[in-house]
């Protein structure tokens, strides 16, 4: 069905479509949007002549450090472009003499240094770029090659560090929620940047994955700073919270002081804007429950297997419309 629309829009509305690809391209990943992604990625992969007429287009793209494909597949559509540009090459590499490669060659010079040979595993060299090693410096192909048996040897090929690829492990929150969240974490008033954002967030524990029962928790998740975020049962509230010194086995029943943690509700379809909702009494942030997981005393807690539960009293803002328990369909910290 989305190849059939987007045959629609390269006959209907082509103009539009290379006007705008771009900012589609990028958005999808900045939403975290997977259908948006595949889509855009099928487009290139089908379509790679429609979007880069020309060179510049094609530079335009491949040197963008937020580019999202893998390197290899970068390298696969230019090959793929400059080949669609030569009409007369051969269609079977294997009968392909000097002068096939040296047009080639010509055709890709504005493209080839802004691949990123270094961040091509070996494997996919071998078999993907290795075949045209002619279209490429000799120097180069060697210092690939050899920079993965010996990497403190010096090379004088150039190794451009690796895409920014939005990448996040949770299947709760996106890209933009995650960034919303790290611009609460530095007391920022301006949401960090997708491109630019200061944190790497490490998956310790799924409910789903891992078991939702306490002991779960407290086996995986003691003494590490946290940040705990679950995914209401059959709705689209995320709730949250941000304990920057972490739960303590050896503090059995005893309170933990921050000025720092603070307690979320992200924005969805009914919720215009997120809430944020800091500690306003620091000395009783974080509660240490041995019969309970994640704890922000009663405000925000994990109360038993699969349920949480909400009130209003340590933190600055109630989290929900509503107090008391809920059930929940997964949580990550």
């Amino acid at each position: 069905m989305i190849v059939n629309q987007f045959q629609l829009l390269i006959e209907n509305q082509s103009s539009w479509l290379k006007l705008n690809f771009s900012k589609i391209y990028n958005l999808s990943f900045r939403t975290h949007f997977k259908a948006l992604q595949n889509y855009c990625n099928d487009i290139i992969a089908k379509y790679p002549n429609f979007f880069f007429e020309s060179e510049a287009a094609l530079v335009s793209i491949i040197q963008r450090d937020d580019l999202q494909l893998e390197e290899f597949k970068i390298w696969d559509y230019v090959i793929q472009w400059g080949i669609a540009q030569n009409k007369n090459l051969p269609s079977n590499l294997n009968d392909w003499i000097d002068k096939d490669f040296q047009i080639l060659k010509n055709t890709l010079q504005q493209c080839l240094s802004h691949i990123r040979y270094f961040q091509i595993s070996n494997e996919n060299f071998i078999e993907r770029v290795f075949p045209y090693q002619q279209i490429l410096d000799k120097k180069l192909v060697t210092d690939i090659l050899k920079h993965p048996m010996a990497p403190n040897e010096p090379i004088t090929s150039k190794i451009s560090p690796p895409r920014k690829i939005f990448q996040i492990t949770s299947s709760i929150i996106n890209i933009e929620q995650a960034t919303e969240i790290e611009s609460w974490v530095d007391k920022k008033e301006v949401t960090y940047d997708v491109n630019n954002n200061p944190y790497k967030f490490n998956l310790i524990l799924r409910g789903s994955r891992d078991g939702f029962e306490k002991d779960v928790f407290w086996n995986l998740c003691d003494k590490k700073t946290n940040l705990v975020v679950v995914k209401v049962k059959n709705t689209d509230e995320i709730l949250g919270g941000y304990n920057p010194i972490g739960w303590s086995s050896n503090l059995r029943h005893k309170y933990s002081e921050t000025y720092d943690s603070f307690i979320f509700s992200l924005k969805n379809r009914n919720i215009k804007h997120s809430i944020l909702s800091p500690v306003k009494i620091s000395s009783e942030a974080i509660y240490n429950n041995p019969n309970r997981g994640p704890n922000f005393w009663e405000d925000f807690n994990m109360n038993k297997s699969q349920s949480f539960e909400v009130y209003h009293g340590k933190y600055e803002k109630l989290i929900r419309e509503t107090a008391g328990t809920f059930s929940i369909d997964d949580y990550e910290v």
